[in-house]
């Protein structure tokens, strides 16, 4: 990947923030707090880093670490020794032994007239159970840091923990503003590999639109390629990216990574995921489960539809997470001695048909962000249906709200197939699963990756259609 690509959102925030830092200086509280929240190795530090290069203003970047260096307070002040900050020097001369002092010397040698940054990453690993870390920041954010003119950059991977952050009851709530960062979108996948639309859906269902992963990528170099090249590498970030995270999110929860596994390999039921986890107790799934979804690595999606349903099922919300637990976690030994050729030849046996169901959030996400378009509605919500025996699956499901719709707009069906079009077949069994859910005559809408040789769908999508969403 040759520079930094995508994130646009991201840094028109970022900039909005500090130009409003820069023209309240002088003020009584120039200073403003933003919260960087996302999953491992998504890109928050990176954008973060890429926004100081562009700005060029005095700056400190703090990451906290666990087990490493002198101590969180030294490897502070270390950070500030050797920042842009004008007076930083006074960090060599006097050491703080406490943080509220460190915050307090940090407050001091800010400047006073123009705008700077200052940034704490790894936030979790500051914060504790009594919050203590919390209140110290928040009494000197009140008292010294935003009476100068700083935009303060708190950053974090545990989302639990950092929702937490600004929840109410806790000593820094509402005094800052929250920023997500989530994968590269398709789009942005497609402008790293140089990819056309339908490919570059493939390669983010393979990277999950993690940077670094995709930085690996070739230009126009298709899938197969790519992960012959990869997984012939046994330290390539595509095989230890996922290792790293669930080490790092998950150390201590065996129960959730035997759930998260399951999940992976293909269990979408409670009683599937408890058979594939070993046969584990109901309450003992449901706290893994809980525990999953509090960090967004799962999601429990109900069916939309006119009426109440208890058919929960569980996803993998990662792309790449998805992908790493089909295909690679269950078979690092092949890896690791050099016979990717046997993992590469299962992923391609599967490929088909795992893919089909895996682009299925994309699609939906790109509709609700493509519509309203070709007369079908926006919609509020965007999900999909289905019954205990699946014996009617519908893969899109456009309503008013969920899970229990009052008004359904529109129902679609996904052919995501190289060589086979949607054609009437496809139609007359979507029009038969209305049949079971609605007697309204909602629109009925095709997304194929090869197009539609049907005239009588409502509206038709293809690849191109979807990634220009983004």
């Amino acid at each position: 990947m040759a520079g930094f690509v995508g994130r646009r959102r991201e840094l028109a925030l970022l900039d909005a923030m500090l130009a409003e830092v820069r023209q309240q200086a002088g003020a009584a509280r120039p200073g403003k707090c933003v919260i960087v929240q996302g999953r491992r190795r998504i890109g928050k530090s990176a954008l973060v880093e890429e926004f100081i290069e562009q700005q060029q203003v005095p700056s400190v970047f703090y990451t906290a670490e666990i087990g490493f260096g002198g101590g969180p307070l030294g490897e502070f002040g270390e950070s500030v020794r050797l920042s842009t900050l004008p007076a930083a020097h006074v960090f060599a001369e006097a050491v703080p032994g406490n943080w509220a002092a460190a915050l307090r010397q940090l407050a001091g040698v800010l400047p006073e007239h123009g705008p700077s940054i200052v940034v704490l990453d790894e936030m979790p690993y500051l914060m504790d159970p009594d919050g203590a870390f919390e209140s110290v920041l928040q009494r000197s954010w009140d008292r010294e840091l935003s009476r100068k003119p700083v935009l303060l950059i708190l950053i974090g991977s545990d989302l639990s923990m950092m929702e937490a952050l600004t929840s109410y009851g806790r000593p820094f709530h509402q005094r800052g503003t929250q920023l997500t960062v989530g994968p590269l979108n398709p789009a942005d996948v497609a402008a790293v590999a140089g990819l056309p639309a339908a490919e570059a859906f493939d390669a983010a269902l393979v990277t999950g639109g993690l940077p670094i992963i995709c930085a690996r990528w070739l230009q126009g170099e298709d899938v197969r390629s790519f992960l012959a090249r990869e997984l012939a590498n046994p330290v390539s970030p595509l095989v230890v990216s996922a290792q790293l995270s669930l080490a790092a999110e998950f150390p201590d929860q065996a129960q959730a990574r035997i759930v998260l596994a399951a999940i992976g390999s293909g269990e979408r039921t409670f009683t599937n995921i408890a058979r594939a986890a070993g046969g584990i107790a109901h309450s003992t799934l449901t706290r893994a489960a809980d525990l999953l979804i509090s960090k967004g690595a799962v999601a429990g999606e109900l069916p939309v539809s006119l009426s109440p349903s208890k058919e929960r099922r569980y996803r993998i919300t990662d792309s790449y997470f998805r992908f790493w637990l089909a295909f690679l976690g269950p078979h690092l030994a092949e890896v690791d001695r050099m016979r990717s050729d046997l993992t590469l030849a299962r992923i391609e046996r599967s490929w088909t048909a795992w893919r089909g169901r895996a682009v299925e959030p994309l699609i939906r996400e790109a509709l609700a962000r493509l519509l309203p378009a070709r007369g079908i509605p926006a919609a509020p919500v965007v999900g999909g249906y289905w019954t205990r025996s699946n014996d009617v699956e519908i893969d899109i499901v456009g309503a008013d709200r969920e899970p229990v719709a009052s008004h359904l707009l529109f129902l679609g069906s996904v052919k995501w197939l190289e060589a086979a079009r949607f054609d009437d077949h496809d139609l007359v069994a979507l029009q038969r699963h209305r049949s079971r859910i609605t007697s309204d005559p909602v629109p009925l809408i095709a997304v194929s990756r090869s197009g539609a040789s049907t005239a009588h769908a409502d509206a038709v999508f293809i690849p191109a259609d979807l990634i220009a969403a983004w």
